[in-house]
């Protein structure tokens, strides 16, 4: 077997695999993309919010 025909082997098998996928709708995926930009601002805004009460303190230690 020649290389370009290993080549031309491997993407029919891919393709055939990707027809086998199950995706998902767009309304899922819209859905579950939200959810992930709400958790990350939501965890952003906390490590935020530690960030800022732990650099307070420690400057009012230090300029003490």
């Amino acid at each position: 077997m020649t290389i370009v025909q290993k080549v031309k082997t491997f993407f029919k098998e891919v393709y055939v695999e990707l027809r086998k996928t199950n995706w998902l709708s767009r309304g899922e995926v819209l859905r579950y993309t939200l959810i992930v930009l709400a958790v990350t601002i939501i965890v952003a805004a906390f490590l935020g919010g530690l960030d800022y009460a732990f650099s307070t303190v420690l400057k009012s230690f230090i300029l003490k």
